[in-house]
């Protein structure tokens, strides 16, 4: 069995966030490693299939600050400091492969939605993290 050293988990900032958070931080207390916390933020042009002619860099803007200040929460209440709270701007598989790389990340915590089926019982960002990445998964259930 592995000894893990740094861990990245990739939440999302709903109230299902803590679930996934509580299991993280006791895996990586287990493991004495150090964690990452991740948030990213989906560009707004997907959202709206970039369609609308307007400027939406401050909308974007606005996403990404109450992003960083839920994460900071997250990370004063969790033990995780400035410089591993990490809010990126982006496709989150991608960001997170990205992550996982630069940051020697050796396993990466996900949050998963019980149901039937492979895809399904992880999601589609859950699922795309996992063909891809080049460490260990963990899918935490979300209830």
């Amino acid at each position: 069995m592995p000894t893990y050293k740094r861990m990245l988990v990739a939440i999302d900032l709903t109230e299902e966030a803590p679930q996934v958070l509580e299991k993280a931080k006791a895996v990586c207390d287990a493991h004495g490693a150090k964690l990452m916390l991740v948030h990213v933020v989906e560009p707004v042009g997907y959202a709206y299939g970039g369609d609308i002619p307007m400027d939406l860099s401050e909308l974007q803007d606005q996403l990404d600050k109450a992003a960083r200040e839920q994460l900071g929460k997250y990370g004063e209440q969790y033990g995780v400091g400035r410089e591993d709270q990490v809010v990126t701007v982006g496709r989150p598989e991608s960001e997170i492969h990205r992550l996982v790389k630069e940051h020697q990340v050796d396993l990466v915590i996900v949050g998963s939605h019980g149901r039937k089926g492979f895809q399904l019982l992880l999601g589609s960002t859950a699922n795309g993290v996992l063909h891809g990445t080049e460490c260990d998964v963990l899918a935490i259930r979300i209830h």
